[in-house]
């Protein structure tokens, strides 16, 4: 049977059909479906989301220890976070099958960067597959866990934005269970301490050469035959769109891209005068032809270094143009924060305070836009909070008080704790604003170590950022209502007029968590209107002017007594619930 999956969905299916026993991950686009769809089979997989990256593939290299297939899926900047194991875990390898996916944002979709993971496998001397599309993604997938037992090495599994989040059709298959490998202690493998890391950095040298040979004859890496004159490498989704922008030409199609296939690829640009390579973002390809001496190739001088490709892009800088009369012309939409979010009174408040921020990753970064206009940073996930005390550090604790931390729930179990914990014990005195919306809304609402429910349904502990403050030695550690814009002012003030550190937890549900908590939208009395455009400033999508000047509430935005800051704000309070009708 075939049925639509996207990329992520395909990666599911893969772990389902393919014996997988293990699954990890951290949300964050665009590989959150992956686990997402992984649960709806918690029967055969058991599946986690983690506080963060590193710990999803410290639990997933654990699981491989133990003897199964295990899978950990990140977005690119995640394997950052878990760069760490990642480095190690090369020259430990795996006893199950161990795949780690990492999905590429080119454009930068939702992220901070476009940075190219390919560079990953090279730098951890591991295998990189590329898959093109959904029936790729499910079935080389299988071909990474063989590659993994076969050669007892972690697989770099590579996505992009366009893979993981477009459907194409993919055959369903049966679930092939794979024998557990039982457990036989090897402290020269696995404890990596520098006389066993040696021994093993040679070994690793040694298995990228045997994996280099398999790479040549690997049916991941084809020839599709076509005009004799015309010549493309490519691979990934970056294969799509040439192959679209040149139906005709012969294609080397690569999926086992590391260890590089370089007498396969030798001989295909042998065949040509010139060979287009066609890739997004970095010249991982180019880069290894030309190191082998491979001259007549034509890659990044045409086909641009920065952003998404498409079809059009790639056929009109290959001939000659620019690229820009491809690229899609469309009004922008700037992003806002949805009505109704509690983060809103947190940078209204600062913003009327005067109080700048160094924020973090999450929903609450669109605190930057106008009017809130409310962050003055936002690096990495829990960059935040070290970023305020080192300037605090730089200009002194009286001048710091203007520019507090934000940082969301998830985010601060991710990797605010040990910046909570440096603010403490380095006596800083800055103020940490946890705005706490009860999931990980970015994403779509997933769940946490702060929400009590693990992924697969289940009740859990649930962490209390109070007592955990206070343990840390922070002193001044409260609960603040969200909506609440004069508690919310009042707990910022006393905080920032402190010479100690504090930490404020702003308190409000997602408005989009329940839709049953919203009633009937707000009303504005137009006749007592007086035209301040204080209501506005809140940047609430809901609220807007009318031809006369007078601010007036969309009711099919507006989530009612839920919220009501635009009524806490007026000053003639012109803004009220409408009066209930009896029946």
């Amino acid at each position: 049977m075939k049925v639509l999956l996207s990329g992520n969905e395909a990666v599911a299916r893969g772990c389902y059909e393919h014996g997988v026993k293990v699954a990890t991950a951290y949300p964050g686009t665009p590989s959150t479906e992956i686990l997402e769809s992984v649960v709806r089979f918690k029967d055969d997989v058991y599946c986690q989301w983690s506080p963060n990256e590193k710990v999803a593939f410290e639990v997933a290299m654990g699981a491989s220890f133990g003897g199964v297939r295990t899978l950990t899926a990140m977005k690119h900047v995640g394997l950052n976070v878990a760069a760490d194991p990642l480095m190690t875990s090369t020259s430990v390898g795996g006893d199950g099958g161990f795949v780690i996916v990492t999905a590429d944002d080119p454009g930068m979709h939702s992220s901070q960067n476009e940075q190219d993971n390919r560079y990953y496998a090279k730098f951890a001397k591991i295998p990189l597959v590329e898959p093109s599309d959904s029936q790729e993604v499910k079935d080389y997938l299988g071909a990474a866990f063989e590659i993994s037992e076969r050669f007892g090495t972690p697989v770099l599994f590579r996505l992009t934005t366009r893979i993981s989040h477009a459907k194409s059709p993919v055959e369903l298959g049966e679930r092939k269970e794979v024998a557990r490998k039982e457990y036989e202690k090897d402290t020269s493998r696995r404890v990596v301490i520098p006389a066993h890391a040696r021994r093993l950095h040679v070994k690793v040298e040694k298995r990228l050469q045997e994996i280099r040979a398999f790479a040549e004859t690997s049916p991941l890496n084809r020839v599709e035959e076509g005009d004799p004159k015309v010549g493309v490498i490519s691979s990934g989704i970056a294969y799509e769109y040439a192959r679209d922008a040149f139906p005709d030409a012969t294609f080397l199609k690569l999926g086992l891209s590391f260890p590089f296939p370089i007498d396969t690829a030798r001989a295909f640009c042998e065949r040509f005068e010139t060979v287009t390579i066609v890739e997004e973002n970095e010249p991982f390809i180019e880069e290894q032809l030309r190191i082998a001496g491979v001259t007549n190739i034509v890659g990044k001088e045409k086909i641009p270094l920065c952003g998404e490709l498409n079809q059009g892009i790639v056929r009109d800088c290959v001939s000659g143009d620019d690229g820009k009369a491809a690229k899609a012309q469309v009004p922008p939409r700037p992003p806002v924060l949805c009505p109704g979010c509690p983060h809103r009174s947190t940078f209204f408040t600062l913003n009327r305070m005067k109080i700048g921020s160094t924020s973090d990753i999450g929903c609450y970064t669109l605190g930057v836009m106008p009017p809130l206009e409310g962050i003055d940073t936002c690096i990495c996930m829990g960059a935040s909070i070290g970023n305020s005390l080192g300037f605090e550090k730089a200009i002194g604790k009286d001048s710091a008080k203007k520019m507090v931390a934000v940082i969301g729930d998830s985010t601060f179990v991710h990797s605010g704790i040990t910046g909570l914990a440096d603010v403490a014990y380095n006596k800083g005195a800055t103020t940490v604003i946890i705005v706490d919306n009860s999931i990980t809304a970015m994403t779509g609402h997933q769940q946490h170590p702060g929400t009590g429910v693990t992924l697969m349904g289940e009740p859990t502990t649930k962490l209390d950022y109070i007592a955990l403050a206070k343990s840390l030695g922070i002193k001044d550690a409260r609960r603040v209502d969200a909506y609440d814009l004069a508690a919310v002012r009042a707990a910022i003030k006393d905080a920032t007029d402190s010479p100690e550190a504090s930490l404020l937890v702003m308190e409000g549900p997602c408005a989009l968590l329940d839709r049953s908590t919203w009633g009937p939208a707000l009303e504005v009395d137009s006749e007592e209107c007086t035209e301040c455009g204080l209501c506005l400033k809140l940047g609430c999508p809901s609220i807007s002017k009318d031809e006369d000047g007078k601010s007036t509430i969309n009711p099919l935005f507006c989530v009612g007594e839920l919220c009501s800051m635009c009524a806490q704000v007026c000053p003639v309070k012109c803004i009220s619930v409408p009066e209930k009708v009896e029946a």
